[in-house]
């Protein structure tokens, strides 16, 4: 065996050496500049992220609480087996639940029917932290035996239960929303075991006014705030930059520079930012006079592609989704045949439309419905599957299609658009170019969009109307 290692060591010095080379030969020699960090060092965006969740607590939870007729909500979760809700109501500095934590929110105006403010709203961290002083976070009594330097013993076990079960005997709330739900992930975080838990401590007379919370997590997930969509557009201004880089003659080398080397630069250059991803991004190419699959897996670009791009960014748990498009001129070209312009035109209408009718107080089944029927309309053929975003990619409230369900989407298209939340406008439209003898081309697009707190949507930055364009040569 230690007669082997040496050469094992060799081989695998070998090995990571060439590495890098494998990588980095197929896109140009400017593909990966030195990075800086645009947003910031991680401590600067936590002290940001910190003041984005107090504001967020104040200004939506209480609102909310009062529209579902909700005068507590109870959320309780295990380290490791989060609530969906919980990077919403948690410090930039926490990453899980510690131990058992049950938050417990209290409309204590709510009896008297007076107008809700912040100060209506208790919010109780049994167990865990007070996450930057946003929660009064309750400790155990018992005393501590073994040298902690001083620390309080924190709520273990059943001890828990009966501090809810004191909290709640105090407060005789009418209604007690839980987190639990057959149509939406963000609204079904408790988990069986805590339900049973929760309901042996608490007894029938307190369970029987178990209530599904439903759409009171889901849009307090949605809701943004106009601090964070100054912030966004900043994001989004970062995802313009990047596509239009990786679409240039800077990484791609026609007939060298396969697709899945613009994949490994954009999560590369992602991460030497100091940013994360939460989709692994994907390249795909139409070529004239090919199927897509007679591409293959792993395609080499070429002049007179058309390349496509689906990518995110995470940054300050906030979740970009784009999806641009580029052109690979051909010798003697300065810019794309005129047909595939009108694909593009084709998919910004729909783009257009998207925008109009995605509007509050409206359900993402409603919008469907219209933009398919102005569709129709204009004889434009494509499909529409946009989704929220924000906290998450694919985020919590309404889906507006799903691209293999274009006549509604039961339950979860169901849910109503409300104003500061934010959407990812992604669709495709399908038109046969006459430069490629009719073929038909897919052109996908997708931008971020806000719904601002007015309810007047617009471009997280803005949409694009022109293909990037490739030199075909160098």
């Amino acid at each position: 065996m230690s007669g082997q290692f040496p050469v094992r060591r060799v081989a695998c010095t070998v090995l990571l050496l060439a590495l890098p080379l494998i990588a980095e030969a197929q896109v140009g020699p400017a593909a990966l500049p030195a990075a800086e960090r645009p947003f910031g060092s991680l401590r600067e965006q936590a002290v940001m992220q910190q003041d984005w969740l107090k504001q967020r607590l104040d200004r939506f939870l209480p609102a909310l609480m009062r529209k579902h007729g909700v005068d507590m909500w109870v959320v309780p979760m295990r380290e490791y087996n989060e609530d969906p809700v919980f990077s919403s109501i948690t410090a930039p500095e926490t990453f899980f639940a510690r131990r058992r934590t049950i938050y417990v929110f209290s409309d204590k105006c709510a009896a008297a029917g007076t107008p809700s403010t912040p100060a209506c709203v208790e919010r109780i961290a049994l167990g865990g932290t007070s996450q930057g002083g946003v929660f009064d976070a309750r400790t155990s009594m018992k005393a501590v035996t073994a040298a902690v330097g001083g620390r309080q013993a924190e709520l273990w076990g059943d001890e828990q239960w009966m501090a809810l079960k004191q909290v709640i005997e105090e407060r005789k709330p009418k209604v007690i929303a839980i987190d639990r739900s057959t149509s939406f992930a963000f609204s079904d975080g408790l988990s069986s075991g805590e339900l049973q838990g929760m309901s042996a401590a608490l007894g029938t007379a307190w369970t029987s006014r178990f209530r599904d919370a439903e759409r009171l997590p889901l849009e307090l997930i949605a809701s943004r705030l106009p601090e964070e969509e100054a912030f966004f557009a900043r994001m989004t201004t970062l995802v313009w930059q990047m596509t239009q880089t990786m679409f240039s003659e800077k990484v791609i080398v026609p007939g060298t520079t396969h697709t899945a080397d613009l994949v490994w630069w954009w999560r590369q250059r992602t991460n030497d930012q100091g940013l994360g991803t939460w989709f692994q991004p994907s390249i795909e190419i139409q070529r004239k006079g090919v199927k897509s699959e007679e591409l293959g897996q792993n395609p080499v670009i070429q002049p007179g592609d058309v390349l496509h791009c689906d990518v995110g960014i995470t940054v300050a748990r906030l979740n970009t989704d784009t999806q641009h498009n580029a052109y690979v001129l051909l010798p003697g070209e300065t810019d794309a045949p005129a047909g595939l312009k009108k694909a593009l035109a084709n998919g910004n209408a729909m783009q257009d439309i998207a925008l109009e009718e995605t509007r509050p107080g409206r359900t993402g089944n409603e919008i469907l419905a219209s933009v398919r029927q102005r569709m129709k309309a204009l004889g434009i053929d494509g499909t529409m599957y946009t989704h929220p975003i924000g906290m998450n990619g694919h985020g919590a409230g309404p889906l507006i299609g799903l691209w293999d369900y274009q006549d509604g989407v039961p339950d979860r298209g169901d849910a109503r658009v409300i104003p500061s939340m934010w959407f990812s406008i992604e669709l495709q439209a399908t038109t046969p170019v006459p430069e490629w003898g009719g073929q038909p081309v897919r052109m996908a697009q997708e931008e971020d969009m806000v719904i601002g707190a007015d309810g007047k949507a617009r471009w997280a930055l803005k949409r694009q109307d022109r293909l990037f364009l490739i030199p075909g040569k160098r």
